[in-house]
């Protein structure tokens, strides 16, 4: 504990496309590297320490999830994680609260300048909650700083997440479980059809949606097509704009104000 949110993961079909529409968006883009899995990634970095992970897959990895989702239901979020200060602690907090985690995994990838990082994780099989993740080599060598965290639009870090979830009670009860600490607010919003639990972290707020009528149409249709999980982000910049989804690759994207 604290915990922050380390990286939102974003699969997409055609990376080298997906970086040009990242940066028409107005976001400084990154060349990542290749996993050994095979699968290939660009960075958007903010100055928060939080970051976007535009991941393709130019062939099929049937175990993984994110391929899945990627293959079933086409580009768009499929993850996120958030960091802890002490990842064996926190891990060990949680498996003690009943949350099922797989891990220690180990990962890595090789960057283009042939630098290799590594990094351990530890996963919830139901993505409803985020995967926790440490950093083996040095976190600047994953998390580039710099100019590469100033980006044209604008944005300077991570305001929020949505995450779509089929039980919210029992959501609920795992991110009190994960983060240590009780909702910032409970019930749901007249009119807009769904029950809506929120947690705070640091300067970011987790909301957890249930569509519970036909009007929470988008939400239910995201739980048929993808699943539980990250569903919507918002980033803190200088003025409200939703981002263009079809330039975000289906991700729902959007700049907040920061107040």
């Amino acid at each position: 504990m604290p915990l922050s949110i380390d990286h939102i993961v974003i699969a997409v079909t055609d990376l080298d496309a997906a970086m040009r529409n990242y940066a028409a968006l107005g976001f400084t883009v990154l060349p990542g590297g290749e996993h050994p899995r095979g699968s290939r990634n660009a960075l958007v970095v903010f100055e928060d320490g939080a970051y976007l992970e535009i991941i393709a897959f130019p062939r099929p990895v049937p175990d993984f999830r994110w391929w899945q989702v990627l293959d079933r239901a086409g580009p768009g979020l499929v993850d996120y994680a958030v960091l802890p200060d002490d990842f064996q602690a926190d891990l060990a907090r949680a498996r003690a609260a009943g949350i099922v985690m797989d891990g220690p995994i180990d990962g890595g990838r090789l960057q283009p300048d042939g630098a290799r990082i590594a990094w351990r994780s530890a996963r919830p099989p139901e993505p409803d909650i985020p995967f926790l993740v440490t950093d083996v080599t040095p976190r600047d060598l994953r998390v580039p700083p710099g100019a590469a965290r100033r980006h044209p639009n604008g944005v300077t870090g991570v305001a929020g997440v949505t995450v779509a979830v089929q039980d919210l009670v029992s959501s609920t009860a795992r991110y009190r479980a994960l983060l240590g600490r009780e909702p910032l607010a409970t019930g749901g919003l007249p009119g807009l059809g769904f029950g809506l639990v929120q947690f705070r972290i640091e300067r970011q707020t987790l909301s957890l949606v249930e569509p519970r009528a036909s009007a929470a149409a988008a939400p239910a249709a995201h739980l048929i097509a993808r699943g539980q999980g990250i569903y919507a982000v918002s980033f803190y910049g200088p003025d409200d704009v939703a981002l263009d989804i079809g330039l975000a690759h289906g991700a729902r994207l959007e700049i907040v104000r920061d107040r």
